[in-house]
């Protein structure tokens, strides 16, 4: 086998736009570049801060995925935006037939027989584009526009609507990627599932769709129950 690595990973870094209180998430595609089917699990040193989907699974050959990484909402910055976790993603060759579920345990696990490749993902914050200086949107330009003449009453509901917005923005992007996700991988388990005679449902195909429910109305309720800017 030549040396190529087996996977590459696209950004080679984890970029989170950071707002206290607030979740975040970052995207990450994994291409694999051989003809074989490679097996990938991502590990990290903070594994309750961060919400990883999938951080595990079989890509296809010369196929690639999506991983998205969600950085649960934080109390308080780190100074100056500095970041100590990181991320491990190691990768293997298995067989062709085997499924997701049917992965042995020790899959991982470095011995003489196996070539585990690691991938080793540094974690950055940065301000969030929009959110510097207080302009958010154009939208909140043109109400700082029309308030030059108003009181200093009238700007700052002004400014409470506008991140009142901005907020319920944030939120509902972040219910429809992680819905898209979900979706990802419901289909992933269904495609792997064909082989296997089930007379019912599964606990995780379950799970999926309860999730997918919930999510669907969290993003309308969202939807309905906007502020109005009026």
């Amino acid at each position: 086998m030549s040396s190529q690595q087996l996977i590459s990973v696209y950004p080679e870094d984890l970029i989170f736009p950071f707002v206290v209180d607030k979740i975040s998430y970052c995207n990450l595609k994994v291409v694999n570049n051989t003809e074989h089917h490679v097996a990938f699990k991502v590990k990290t040193t903070s594994p309750k801060k961060y919400f990883v989907r999938p951080n595990f699974g079989i890509i296809l050959p010369w196929d690639s995925l999506i991983i998205t990484v969600t950085m649960q909402a934080q109390k308080e910055s780190p100074p100056d935006l500095q970041s100590k976790d990181k991320f491990l993603l190691q990768s293997t060759i298995v067989p062709s037939n085997i499924d997701i579920d049917e992965m042995p345990a020790d899959t991982f696990n470095k011995d003489a027989e196996k070539n585990i490749e690691e991938c080793k993902l540094r974690v950055f914050y940065t301000h969030p584009s929009g959110h510097q200086d207080g302009l958010c949107s154009p939208l909140s330009r043109n109400l700082k526009q029309h308030s030059d003449y108003n009181s200093v009453n009238s700007e700052l509901s002004n400014d409470s609507i506008d991140a009142a917005l901005s907020r319920l923005k944030e939120e509902r992007d972040t219910a429809l990627q992680q819905n898209r996700q979900l979706l990802q991988e419901l289909e992933m388990l269904k495609r792997q599932g064909r082989r296997r005679k089930d007379s019912g449902f599964s606990v995780v195909f379950a799970a999926f769709v309860g999730a997918l429910g919930i999510l669907a109305g969290y993003v309308l309720n969202l939807a309905f129950t906007s502020p109005s800017t009026e």
